[in-house]
């Protein structure tokens, strides 16, 4: 007798297994009870008929309480009716420990509640479909920079400088100095393209930012790429086909997961090369057309992404923002040095922007200017500048969120069901 998952049982209908898990849900009806199993691959219905089973088996069944932990044993049937074809006759049933009364039901519970329990509500159907489709999106991210020719290089969380902006950094000491959490993996992975070609970081980022919207997080994580000799067009491409493989290979590996969460996957179906993509200045007449109050010169805020993607069905490249309103690095356009050759690229169905990226300032000069221009610390940066001087190239990439990309992909209503612990404003427990 093997002892296997959920997920396994297809391939041994009419053998005996016994399997280990927690009971989400039972019933009964007179001389047969059921217990729905479950065990983080699947849900199995387990029956027992009162003439089938010992006598203390048919009353533990009755007795043992939602999630408490168990051992059932029996033969697994086919059956079209059970959601994943199968179940299992229960012969024997092992009680492990018999929960308390579980504070979570089907009843409907306010986010406030559920947030104060998120180390249980982690266990409800949906919430297990997100982890799990989330974890397909990780791998995806990482599986994609691997066969592609990049190589991993870790970033430090502690950093002695801001990279987006100084008013959004966790300040922490670091015995005699000041110290921050990172808020981007970027400057670090700049010097080792230049030593691999192609890298990437993958971690968690931090952003002190009081903000309370649907979009925003105060720890999120974040995969970046960085790419040698990369222009601005490089960068939008890469971003291009990148996207199209992890839409791709979460319908391919995710379908049941997707399925939990009712995601109508028809959206995702669509998306494929080539990405529409426009100007910035066309992008701010278009959104006065649609009724924004935006000027010329305003970076877009969530309603602006909103009304630019929601008629578009696959995500849309934004590029060539005026400088005023991008970080420090990005290299200004020759043809204009007012706009910088960077590329937002916002996902439809109106979950914003998912990807920033843009081709990084090569030269030594105009990148100690802009240091200055922005008041940050020249000494925290030398060793930034000193990849400027020693073989500069042209280099760009790109940042992406994994919270906002699963947000898009599970069509989520906030990011704090796209991470297992989210750290938000006036949120730090559990």
């Amino acid at each position: 007798m093997s002892k296997l998952r959920i997920h396994d049982l297809k391939n041994h209908i009419g053998e005996k297994v016994e399997l280990e898990g927690w009971v989400y849900n039972k019933r009964s009806s007179g001389k047969v009870r059921f217990i729905i199993l479950r065990d983080g691959t699947g849900y199995l219905q387990c029956v027992g008929f009162i003439k089938d089973v010992p006598s203390e088996v048919f009353e533990l069944m009755e007795k043992v309480t939602l999630e408490s932990s168990v051992k059932v044993e029996g033969i697994v049937r086919a059956d079209e009716r059970a959601p994943m074809g199968i179940e299992l006759s229960l012969i024997n049933l092992t009680l492990y420990h018999l929960a308390e009364e579980y504070p979570i039901t089907k009843k409907e519970h306010g986010t406030g509640f559920l947030m104060e329990n998120r180390h249980l509500w982690l266990r409800s159907s949906r919430q297990v479909a997100i982890l799990r489709i989330r974890s397909e999106i990780e791998q995806s991210f990482r599986d994609y920079f691997y066969n592609n020719g990049f190589v991993l290089v870790d970033s430090p969380i502690l950093t002695p400088a801001a990279c987006e902006g100084t008013t959004t950094l966790f300040e922490t000491n670091y015995f005699d100095e000041k110290a921050y959490l990172s808020q981007s993996g970027q400057l670090y992975l700049e010097p080792a393209c230049m030593a691999l070609g192609k890298v990437y970081c993958f971690g968690p980022t931090f952003r002190a930012e009081k903000s309370k919207t649907r979009r925003h997080l105060m720890e999120f994580w974040m995969l970046e790429p960085e790419v040698a000799f990369a222009t601005l067009d490089d960068v939008m491409e890469l971003a291009e086909d990148f996207l199209v493989y992890v839409v791709s290979r979460v319908l391919d590996r995710s379908k049941e997961d997707l399925k939990r969460i009712e995601r109508d996957t028809s959206f995702l179906e669509k998306i494929s090369k080539p990405f529409p993509r426009v100007e910035y200045k066309d992008a701010i007449e278009k959104l006065k057309k649609l009724g924004s109050d935006i000027k010329y010169g305003d970076d877009f805020g969530g309603d602006d992404e909103t009304l630019l993607t929601e008629k578009e069905e696959k995500p849309l490249m934004v590029h060539r923002y005026p400088a005023s309103v991008k970080a420090f690095y990005m290299e200004p356009d020759p043809q204009n040095s007012d706009l910088a050759l960077c590329v937002d690229v916002l996902a439809p169905e109106g979950y914003g922007e998912i990807i920033g990226g843009s081709e990084r300032i090569s030269d030594y000069d105009l990148l100690l200017k802009r240091i200055e221009e922005h008041n940050l610390p020249v000494s925290a940066f030398q060793w930034y500048l000193d990849i400027r001087k020693y073989g500069t190239v042209k280099h760009g990439g790109f940042g992406i969120g994994l919270e906002r990309t699963v947000a898009w992909i599970c069509k989520l209503p906030h990011l704090r069901e796209a991470i297992p612990y989210p750290r938000m404003l006036y949120r730090l427990y559990p």
